[in-house]
């Protein structure tokens, strides 16, 4: 999930640099730079995510076995 966290977060910081070098509306970079900065949370949400997710997979599969 990290991927697409990543290129949603790119994809708000070019729009605001688009936005910005083109002198467009002061509400859409607003809007660009809000996406990006509430994207970073869930960027560190799905970091967290990922990293456990070796230890979930184990204990799935720990208690799979046990039960089989």
């Amino acid at each position: 999930m990290v991927p697409f966290a990543l290129a949603g977060l790119a994809g708000f910081a070019l729009a605001a640099l688009i936005v910005w070098l083109a002198d467009g509306p002061d509400r859409w970079l607003e809007i660009c730079v809000a996406g990006f900065l509430v994207g970073i949370p869930g960027l560190i949400t799905m970091i967290v995510h990922d990293r456990h997710r070796k230890q979930r997979r184990s204990v799935t599969h720990a208690e799979f076995r046990v039960n089989s």
